[in-house]
């Protein structure tokens, strides 16, 4: 590895977004464990117009080059115009903020887009790099006068880097389900209770009762597919967030760069889809995303989105299921409560001082919850 920390160090800001930069040297710093931080997901997300303008997500990726010219780190940063498609909620900070007579947005964010999948983001060929990229992105903030930047599903090990900057951490949890190397959904099973294993049987039985299901990935998800999917989707954006985050057209990018890495469920009654859920397939984890369907039948959101991945994750062996933000049903699916990070860069002295103190007494009720949760998993207590 080529020691950039030893070289001087220039951090910018790439105007034309994470399309303009080498997909190569992006991916170079990204690895290829986590989809949702690679080159092909983030461009995609730019060239579909799912962001940019009029989204109010402005993608300016924060770079730093080594001195032969490559890139060494980089940071997936957008300025953004409000809090949707975040899934790390700071609507009250905004408003506190209003309500004293400040200027909230436009904020920085450190994400990928309209994804609550914990990851790095901090892209770093040299660990060494870190302090130089969180300040770059510090100075943007200072330097446009900007209230605050969010770092948000920061994976674990990167958050002491932003702690060690002074960086607000908080802390929230997801359900994911965990595979110790299970052999069969069997396998599974029987690390269970005895109701709550017959319950998913029962459940899983009645889901599928006259329905067909595919799974589909690479060239074998056509167009006419993602005209289905992107009715289901429709239908769950419109309820869940007013209008849907992605275009039809990220759908179809997705299967152009990124086929190998889709799985797309859906379930058919008589020849007709009726339901879908669609998953990215990453190094070790399997991350569900969005769910739709055209017809409500009892359990198949649960067997569609829960445990057809399981399924899915045991057969590719894969570490775990990540099954996206909130939903606490998902606990009684054989999914368990995991913490997640968020790291914050308030510019404001006082109104550091306040998000802290809230901050403090919010961390300590999702411990106590996570507690309460850990203590009713459906596995066999010891």
């Amino acid at each position: 590895m080529n020691d950039f920390s030893e070289e001087p160090v220039t951090v910018r800001v790439e105007p034309g977004g994470v399309s303009a930069v080498d997909s190569r040297q992006w991916d170079a710093c990204a690895g290829d464990s986590n989809p949702f931080v690679s080159h092909a997901f983030l461009s995609i997300m730019e060239e579909s117009g799912s962001v940019g303008p009029d989204t109010g997500w402005q993608a300016l990726p924060m770079l730093i080059d080594a001195a032969d010219g490559t890139l060494a780190a980089a940071a997936p940063c957008y300025a953004k115009t409000h809090s949707q498609g975040e899934y790390v909620f700071d609507h009250q900070w905004a408003d506190a903020w209003t309500r004293a007579g400040g200027q909230y947005y436009p904020k920085i964010q450190i994400a990928s887009p309209f994804s609550p999948v914990p990851g790095p983001r901090l892209l770093l060929r040299d660990p060494a790099l870190a302090p130089a990229l969180i300040g770059g992105i510090e100075m943007l903030v200072e330097n446009n006068q900007l209230s605050s930047a969010h770092a948000t599903f920061v994976e674990e090990s990167q958050v002491p880097l932003f702690e060690a900057a002074g960086w607000l951490i908080r802390e929230d949890s997801q359900f994911h389900f965990t595979n110790p190397g299970y052999g069969s959904f069997d396998d599974f099973l029987n690390e269970l209770s005895s109701s709550k294993r017959k319950n998913i049987r029962k459940e899983r039985a009645k889901a599928v009762e006259g329905l067909e299901i595919r799974h589909l990935t690479g060239k074998d998800i056509t167009e006419e597919h993602w005209d289905i999917f992107w009715r289901f989707y429709q239908d769950t954006g419109a309820r869940k967030w007013g209008s849907p985050y992605l275009t039809r057209a990220a759908f179809s990018m997705l299967s152009e760069r990124m086929g190998e890495r889709v799985l797309l469920i859906l379930a058919y009654r008589g020849g007709r889809a009726i339901a879908g859920a669609l998953n990215l397939i990453g190094g070790d984890a399997l991350f569900g995303r969005y769910w739709g369907c055209s017809e409500d039948v009892p359990f198949l959101h649960f067997e569609l989105c829960y445990y057809q991945a399981i399924d899915v994750a045991i057969a590719l062996r894969l570490d775990r299921v990540e099954a996206g933000a909130q939903g606490g049903h998902k606990l009684a699916r054989g999914y368990e409560p995991q913490p997640t990070w968020s790291a914050h860069y308030i510019a404001d002295e006082g109104f550091r001082r306040a998000v802290a103190g809230f901050l403090r007494q919010e961390r300590a009720a999702v411990a106590q919850d996570r507690k309460f949760l850990e203590e009713r998993t459906p596995f066999r207590k010891a």
